[in-house]
């Protein structure tokens, strides 16, 4: 194989992979795409935090989220009684 040859050979291969990383880039930039990574990020970062690592609840978690929850509406009901 001569030189001209190999050259164009190692041109073509690296226009192939140069294409495939573009179409990876383009596929990758899709909003559909960025909220669905987002989507199983929250997912699994709201498992994580509910969750231990054996699949049980942690319910100190859930119970002071809930409790949080139940203060702010308390706190805004009687904001807007106030008024």
């Amino acid at each position: 194989m001569s030189d001209t040859a190999r050259i164009e050979q190692d041109i073509q291969a690296a226009r192939a992979r140069l294409e495939g990383t573009v179409n990876e880039l383009a596929y990758r930039a899709q909003p559909q795409v960025i909220a669905q990574r987002q989507v199983q990020g929250l997912r699994l970062r709201l498992a994580a935090a509910t969750h231990t690592e054996d699949g049980e609840l942690r319910i100190e978690r859930i119970g002071a989220v809930v409790a949080a929850a139940v203060v702010v509406v308390v706190a805004v009901g009687f904001l807007r009684r106030r008024r």
